[in-house]
């Protein structure tokens, strides 16, 4: 038997009429998510994060170590490699995890990444982002699994997640031994007796079990330095619509290969959230995540901020100061809205890509670069190299290769289940126990023509989470000139808010902008009015939106 060869339907047997799901042989249940999720907020709440993690880790490593045996006992297996292969697939069958293609066992050297993991997606949902790695219950399957199938004890520890803000969840599983002292701050959360091979097989007795094992480990696991959950999960990266799932798809593509990338469109779109996955599905993962916005610093400044300075080379240059593109040695530099560049930082910035060094401002010798360059703006490079506004050899540096993030208009798929993300996330940060939107409201939102893109999307959401009155967000809980959209068909039955002169011209402006491909300065052309104009007129429109 190969790993490969697993079938869930083989592996599934349901008797309807007495009640009973079998999976891989064992009596199995359904449970929903949400409601898993519930109950992990639930444990939080009551036992803290280490108690919390405590019982979900041992609870993964039973439910394992049955799995693992299971697949002993009913299969012979071609080698040891496939018995531990099937480990990951197993539960991808279940729906625990999506494993990253060539990955197979945390065992690996490389151990193992996953691409998207139910336990981190309810915890962002249910308790906002962690600051530590947050798939307690999968590392403990993982653990339970991996010591049944081979025999010895091992703990698989998550060391990158995407429930504390990484691109990825990335597993890795070793003896004790190996691990060494690194194991000594995880070692609370689990039962060791649960891992020792020789208890692991059904013929044995259950150990006895002291007085009270349970709170003797939660009590001293809960001096451990876990922090309580702050801040809110990154706008989520939701790719329902096909526009958004071939640029997602092109960024983990080239995620690891280190060529330069430049990421286009509209702001609000998403770039930066983009720039982070690539980062984290990269070899250079473990290094820093550094981005700087080349419109927001004056052009002396950001020459100082990329390059760094030394001590007196301008007034106020007290010491020598590195800058970030050395600050981002060993991982990945963002410039972001890097068309907003004065003409003095695109000449160094190009002599930067082509050298792969540096000079800091009033000095003489040069420092290697060793950072992947990522590029983000809402411009249209390729006009501005034309119209001579951008460098054009920069320009090219830079697109090497090319992404373009589709405004939330063209992905219409999106609107909802983004949403409904946001709503999760802003009902925690207000303590509002709304849970979804009336009919009426999704209607509206899915309407709406999203000038700000998912920046606006967040900012009504939580205009209609702070509205509300009951468990669901309606109608005129949402923004004016969200609820005041247009029906996609056509003009009858407009809502009289789109009819003013305001909204008209918010149409016209946003038409224009949709047969431009956003380019703000054409559609500003067309309109005949300025771009500044234009975009006074954009902010005005998301301003609404909050």
């Amino acid at each position: 038997m190969r790993a490969a060869d697993l079938d869930i339907r083989k592996l599934l047997d349901v008797d309807a009429r007495g009640g009973v799901v079998r999976f891989a042989g064992e009596r199995a249940v359904i449970v929903d998510a949400g409601a898993l999720g519930r109950l992990r907020e639930e444990l939080v709440r009551l036992a803290g994060y280490a108690g919390a993690r405590a019982v979900l880790t041992r609870f993964g490593v039973e439910h394992g170590a049955r799995m693992a045996e299971a697949m002993v006992s009913r299969l012979a297996w071609d080698s040891d490699a496939e018995l531990h292969g099937a480990g990951a697939l197993l539960h991808t069958l279940q729906g625990f995890i999506r494993l990253a293609p060539g990955d197979t066992t945390p065992l690996a050297s490389r151990g193992a990444t996953l691409l998207s993991s139910y336990e981190a997606e309810q915890h962002l949902l249910h308790l906002g982002r962690a600051d530590e790695p947050v798939c307690w219950m999968l590392a403990g399957i993982a653990s339970g699994y991996m010591t049944r199938a081979t025999g010895e004890a091992v703990y698989v520890i998550e060391d990158r997640c995407i429930g504390r803000g990484d691109d990825v969840c990335h597993f890795q599983g070793r003896t004790r031994a190996a691990w060494g002292s690194a194991l000594d701050e995880h070692l609370p959360f689990f039962r060791e007796s649960d891992l020792d091979p020789s208890l692991c097989q059904p013929a044995q007795p259950a150990p006895p079990r002291r007085a009270t094992p349970g709170r003797a480990l939660v009590a001293k696991a809960s001096a451990l330095p876990f922090a309580a959950p702050r801040g809110e999960p990154p706008t989520p990266l939701v790719a329902e619509s096909p526009a958004m799932q071939r640029a997602l798809d092109r960024a983990r593509r080239v995620a690891p290969v280190d060529s330069t990338i430049l990421l286009t469109g509209e702001s609000g779109a998403g770039k930066e959230r983009v720039a982070r996955l690539i980062h984290g599905a990269s070899a250079r993962a473990a290094g820093p995540f550094v981005a700087v916005n080349c419109a927001a610093i004056t052009e002396t400044l950001l020459e100082s901020e990329l390059f760094g300075h030394a001590r007196g080379s301008f007034t106020g240059a007290t010491h020598d100061r590195a800058g970030l593109f050395e600050a981002a040695r060993g991982g990945t530099l963002l410039l972001d809205e890097v068309g907003e560049a004065p003409p003095g930082v695109q000449a160094k910035l190009l002599r930067a890509l082509q050298e792969r060094q540096v000079r800091r401002v009033g000095e003489n010798t040069s420092r290697p670069v060793d950072a992947r360059i990522l590029a983000a703006t809402n411009r249209d490079l390729a006009a501005d190299a034309a119209a001579g506004r951008f460098r054009r050899d920069l320009y090219y540096r830079l697109r090497v290769i090319e992404i373009r993030l589709p405004p939330l208009r063209e992905r219409r798929e999106d609107i909802l289940p983004l949403a409904r993300a946001l709503l999760g996330a802003a009902s925690r940060r207000l303590d509002r126990p709304v849970a979804g939107f009336t009919p009426e409201a999704e209607g509206a939102l899915e309407r709406h023509g999203w000038p700000g893109n998912v920046r606006e999307l967040e900012n009504a959401v939580e205009h209609a989470v702070a509205l509300a009155r009951g468990g669901a967000a309606d109608l005129d809980d949402l923004p004016d000139d969200v609820r005041g959209a247009a029906p996609t068909g056509g003009e009858a039955g407009e809502a009289p808010a789109a009819r003013t002169l305001e909204g008209v011209e918010q149409r016209a402006i946003l038409a224009a902008l949709e047969r431009h491909g956003g380019n703000q300065a054409r559609a500003a052309a067309e309109l005949g009015i300025g771009a500044s104009t234009l975009y006074r007129k954009l902010r005005k429109y998301a301003r609404g939106a909050g």
